[in-house]
């Protein structure tokens, strides 16, 4: 944790008349993941817009303290330890807002902390399609972008149009779909960068089959997934050719328990804290999990999940 004085020392930047927003100090990151894990982090700030933001970073900088993005909060795993020096929270930046509506083609921007089950809802009422697959996925835009978030043979990448980044020197630019890689799980948004919004494409079609689909793919999910539980989502990525889930499965992991933290009944690549779990019981699950599919099939499984903070 930052002592007293330097914690005065970091008060005094948001003090500024250039930032607005919310400050919170030893906050605690349990209160802002989906699987209800983390310590505190030194300082917590929520800035109500791109001025605010911009304030933050050069601050940062030019203090040489460590930033953290934090969009929805799923796929992460928080250490024990908490994350040192700022969290950088987008929520305030959920805009989605339909900017070209011309022909068969819709143009959608949506703020980096709008809720990605916000888009998939506007498509539904309105009848866009593309992003029906991405039904029941959390987390954020920003978030779903840099992860290229995807199920059912959809991924949020084939969708995009453009995204708009700011540095931590505080320069604001637009990259286009035509200078972006997206591949499994990941994308060529570049790591020191931060996305402000994206720009995505969708296509026209009834209403009535969008929403369909939708409800299908939901449906589909809930059988298959702990939906309604504390989780961080998927924790391995597939392997090539094959799926990590059924992997952990037939190494005889299912209901596999250490501390308070359960592989899945139901899903065997999902974890769940089953109350008061720590992330040293995630971690120590993860590693045990991970050996006995090496030792069942030799092989080697890599984290899907991002795991942040100190121990």
């Amino acid at each position: 944790m930052i002592m007293s004085e330097n914690k005065n020392s970091l008060r005094g930047m948001f003090e500024s008349v250039h930032f607005k927003g919310t400050v919170l100090f030893d906050e605690p990151m349990s209160d802002h993941t989906t699987l209800r894990i983390g310590g505190p982090t030194d300082v917590f700030v929520v800035p109500s817009g791109v001025k605010s933001l911009r304030h933050t970073l050069l601050e940062a900088t030019e203090k040489e303290v460590p930033v953290f993005t934090l969009g929805g909060g799923s796929n992460l795993l928080v250490h024990d330890g908490g994350i040192e020096g700022i969290v950088v929270s987008l929520v305030s930046m959920n805009h989605v807002e339909v900017t070209d509506e011309s022909g068969d083609e819709v143009r959608i921007v949506a703020g980096a902390g709008a809720h990605l089950q916000g888009l998939i809802r506007l498509a539904r009422e309105r009848g866009y399609a593309g992003i029906e697959g991405l039904a029941g996925i959390p987390g954020s835009i920003g978030g779903a972008v840099r992860g290229n978030a995807g199920s059912f043979g959809y991924e949020i990448g084939d969708i995009i149009d453009s995204v708009n980044i700011i540095t931590t020197k505080g320069t604001v630019f637009s990259i286009s779909a035509n200078d972006l890689d997206f591949w499994y799980r990941a994308s060529s948004v570049p790591e020191g960068g931060i996305i402000l919004s994206a720009a995505v494409k969708l296509k026209r079609d009834d209403q009535g089959k969008v929403s369909a689909r939708i409800s299908a793919f939901l449906q589909e999910k809930r059988k298959k997934q702990p939906v309604g539980e504390w989780s961080a989502g998927c924790v391995f990525k597939n392997p090539a050719g094959a799926q990590a889930g059924k992997l952990i499965d037939e190494a005889g992991c299912k209901g596999l328990q250490r501390g308070d933290v359960k592989v899945s009944s139901l899903h065997a690549n999902f974890f769940i804290n089953r109350g008061n779990a720590k992330a040293s019981d995630f971690l120590t699950l993860m590693d045990e999990v991970r050996e006995r599919v090496v030792k069942a099939f030799g092989i080697e499984m890599e984290p899907e999940i991002k795991i942040a903070g100190r121990k």
